[in-house]
C-alpha cells in the first residue's frame, strides 16, 4: 500500500491536464497526483482520427514531462482506477496499489461503444485512444477497402481520413443522413454530400447484419442484404462514460457522474469533470457535455469551488468542430435535430445554418466559415430573435 494524500486526478486526458493546471494556478500547493492506465502523458483526442491515423504527427501530448515536473505534479501512468472507498478515502488501482486521497477528480472520460454480435477477427477497430489509433494506421496503409460503421463526427473524419490515404471507404449509418441525431437530417445531408464527392460510399438508413471472415475480416453484410468487401472495419457509434470501475462506490450514477453546478459528486471530497461528468445546468437539469472547448470552463468552476475560493461565473456557449479534408465544420451553441434550421449560405460545398427553437437563435453550423460562426456567439449567449441572423428581405 502506497498513500498519496492531496488531490489525486482520474484520467490521461484533457479533463485531467486542465484540473491539473488549473490547481497550480488557482495557487494550491499540496499533493496533485494524476492516475492513468495509458502509458502516455495526457494528451489530445481530437487529432487520433485526423492528424495521428493520417501519419502528420504522433505528438499529441497537451504539456511535456517538465511541466508535470516543475509543477510537482505526480504521475502514476499505466495503471488505471479498480474501485474507490469513498468513506476510507482510498483508490485502488488496478496493479493492487492503493492510494489515499483528500479530494479525488473523476476524469476518466468515455469508453467506445461495440458491436458483441462481431466476431473476434483482425482487421476490426474502435478509435478512442492512442495505441489504437497507431493500430488502425498500420493497417490501413495496406488495406484496399474499408466499412465505417457510424457516421458520427468520429466515423465521419475516419472515413474522410482513410480516403484521404487512399483507401476505398464505405460509410454506413442506420440513421437518414451522417450527424443526423446531432444536426438534424437536412445538415446531414449536406455533410454526405462532401463525403460522396471525395469518392466515399455514404449508405443511410441501414444497418450491419454481419460481419464476415476467415482469421481477418473479408466482407461486411448490411441489413438490406448487400454485401460489401472490406479488410478493414471501423466502429464509431459511439461511446459511454467511463464509470465501470465506480459500481458499488455509493457515488451516483446517471449517464455519467452525477454532479451538482460546480462539479461535487453525491460522495464527500469527490468531484467529476468531462466527458464522464453530468452536471446541473442553470434551470436544475443534468446535462454531460462531450465537447472539448468545455472542460477548461469547467475547470475553472471546480477546482476553486474545491479549494474554497470565490467561483466564478462562467458563461459557456458551447462549441465544437469537426475537420472532414478541407471543410471545417464547426458548430456554436445547442442545435437539435428537430429545431428549425434556416441554411443562408450553400455554394456546394461550404455552408451556413442557423438553428431556430422558440424564435430564438439556438445554434449556429458552418462548414468551411469560420469566421461566420464565430462571430455568432454572443447573439446565442444573449437568446436574440433569430430574425438578427437572418437575411434581411
Amino acid at each position: 500500500m502506497s498513500t498519496s494524500g492531496g488531490i489525486v486526478i482520474v484520467g490521461g486526458g484533457l479533463a485531467a491536464a486542465r484540473t491539473a493546471e488549473q490547481l497550480r494556478r488557482s495557487q494550491f500547493s499540496g499533493a496533485v497526483t494524476i492516475v492513468s492506465d495509458e502509458d502516455h502523458l495526457p494528451y489530445d483526442r481530437p487529432p487520433l482520427s485526423k492528424e495521428v491515423l493520417r501519419s502528420e504527427t504522433d505528438d499529441v501530448t497537451l504539456k511535456p514531462a517538465e511541466f508535470y515536473d516543475e509543477n510537482d505534479i505526480t504521475m502514476l501512468l499505466g495503471a488505471g482506477a479498480k474501485a474507490v472507498d469513498t468513506a476510507a478515502r482510498t483508490l485502488t488501482l488496478t496493479d493492487g496499489r492503493e492510494i489515499g486521497y483528500d479530494e479525488l477528480v473523476i476524469a476518466t472520460g468515455l469508453v467506445p461503444k461495440r458491436i458483441p454480435s462481431f466476431p473476434d477477427l483482425a482487421g476490426i477497430h474502435v478509435l478512442r485512444n492512442f495505441n489504437e489509433s497507431l493500430a488502425l494506421r498500420r493497417e490501413a496503409g495496406s488495406a484496399r477497402r474499408a466499412v465505417v460503421v457510424g457516421a458520427g463526427f468520429i466515423g465521419c473524419e475516419v472515413a474522410a481520413s482513410l480516403r484521404s490515404m487512399g483507401v476505398e471507404v464505405t460509410l454506413v449509418e442506420p440513421q437518414p443522413a451522417p450527424l443526423a441525431n446531432v444536426l438534424g437530417q437536412q445538415i446531414g445531408e449536406l455533410v454526405a454530400r462532401v463525403h460522396r464527392a471525395e469518392g466515399v460510399d455514404v449508405r443511410c438508413g441501414v444497418g450491419v447484419s454481419e460481419v464476415v471472415g476467415t482469421d481477418k475480416v473479408e466482407k461486411v453484410v448490411l441489413a438490406d442484404g448487400a454485401e460489401v468487401e472490406a479488410d478493414l472495419v471501423v466502429v464509431g457509434i459511439g461511446s459511454t462514460p467511463a464509470v465501470g470501475w465506480l459500481e458499488g462506490s455509493g457515488i451516483a450514477l446517471d449517464n455519467g457522474v452525477v454532479c451538482d453546478a460546480q462539479g461535487r459528486s453525491s460522495a464527500p471530497n469527490v468531484w467529476a469533470i468531462g466527458d464522464v461528468a453530468s452536471w446541473r445546468d442553470t434551470v436544475g437539469q443534468q446535462v454531460r457535455v462531450e465537447h472539448w472547448s468545455n472542460v477548461a470552463d469547467q475547470a475553472r468552476v471546480l477546482v476553486p469551488a474545491m479549494l474554497g475560493q470565490d467561483v466564478p461565473q462562467v458563461v459557456s456557449v458551447p462549441y465544437f468542430w469537426s475537420d472532414q479534408y478541407d471543410v471545417k465544420i464547426q458548430c456554436l451553441g445547442e442545435p437539435e435535430a428537430d429545431d428549425i434550421v434556416h441554411v443562408v449560405e450553400d455554394d456546394g460545398r461550404k455552408f451556413l445554418a442557423f438553428y431556430e427553437r422558440d424564435g430564438v437563435v439556438a445554434g449556429v453550423v458552418g462548414g468551411g466559415m469560420p469566421g461566420k460562426v464565430m462571430k455568432t456567439r454572443a447573439k446565442i449567449a444573449n437568446g436574440a430573435p433569430i430574425a438578427d441572423v437572418l437575411p434581411k428581405p
